[in-house]
């Protein structure tokens, strides 16, 4: 059945990736209608989510904000699709990195660990293995259809990117570590974990929610400076990436500082513009399970 749906499914893909922009974003606009409008996709998710995020908003403003979101969405989703047939120039433009020197010289002495959240668009954040030297490890969470996740393995290899799953990232940090690699490790991070294996709750949007620790965890072991992806979206189709440097040294960071600052980042990006969240995440769902040690 995985297989069938691939097959069935991959040409409508590919039609849809080599589409001029115009048509493109006239198809997300389309796709906008029927995701948001009349299918109503996980709508009761993204207004609690925003209502509970921001009480002080009216019912009006949420709504506004919802809307954008799913437009945003919808774009994001379809970008991604786009990676199948965009050029390197044309993806360079699209997804501006201006301070990709930091990495560049960051690269020089150690790996790096560059923390993404679900904000903007993190998959066309491929791009930067264009720049650096160091090999490019992209840790991500597989895909349910093995012939899905096999496409996205396949994309993101024409870009020089290793795509590796989040057990296997334990191993290949260590295996790189004991062979002298630098790497260039991308991982997005704000996702929630289990509540009962959740080893560090904190504040998240106001709300004390479990979070991972993992990547900074990782970093300490390894001493890789971490960088967060500061992504703003400038147009429809067009986004700039900061780099802004969380550890320059993760060895020598104190506990839960590189997960406080990630933490910290994120929400000035969501306060600054919260449409470009990914709001369809229960990402808030375990807030009445705070251990008493957290409370």
């Amino acid at each position: 059945m995985q297989l069938l749906v691939y097959i069935l499914a991959y040409p409508f893909l590919w039609l849809i990736s080599i589409l001029p922009y115009r048509l493109f974003y006239l198809f997300s606009d389309l796709v906008y209608i029927l995701v948001y409008r009349i299918i109503g996709y996980r709508k009761k998710v993204v207004y609690n989510n925003l209502t509970l995020v921001f009480p002080h908003k009216s019912d009006q403003e949420i709504k506004k904000i919802q809307k954008a979101f799913y437009k945003h969405m919808c774009d994001m989703f379809l970008e991604t699709i786009k990676t199948l047939n965009i050029g390197e120039e044309e993806l360079k433009k699209r997804y501006a990195t201006p301070n990709i020197d930091l990495l560049l010289d960051l690269e020089k002495k150690r790996s790096i660990l560059v923390m993404f959240p679900h904000y903007g668009n993190w998959e066309w954040s491929i791009i930067v293995n264009r720049y650096v030297k160091s090999k490019g490890f992209a840790i991500y969470q597989e895909i349910g259809n093995v012939y899905f996740d096999r496409l996205i393995k396949k994309i993101r290899a024409i870009w020089s990117t290793t795509p590796i799953s989040q057990k296997e990232t334990v191993i290949t940090m260590a295996r790189n570590h004991q062979n002298g690699i630098k790497a260039v490790y991308g991982i997005v991070s704000d996702q929630s974990p289990q509540a009962h294996l959740a080893q560090y709750w904190t504040k998240f949007m106001n709300i004390k929610v479990p979070v991972f620790n993992g990547p900074e965890l990782l970093a300490k072991r390894y001493d890789h400076a971490v960088v967060f992806a500061k992504v703003s979206k400038v147009k429809r189709g067009y986004y700039k990436t900061e780099f802004i440097p969380i550890a320059l040294e993760g060895s020598k960071t104190a506990e839960n500082e590189i997960t406080n600052q990630f933490l910290k980042l994120t929400e000035e990006e969501i306060i600054q513009n919260p449409a470009y969240y990914l709001w369809t995440h229960r990402r808030w769902k375990h807030r009445d399970k705070v251990p008493e040690k957290y409370l």
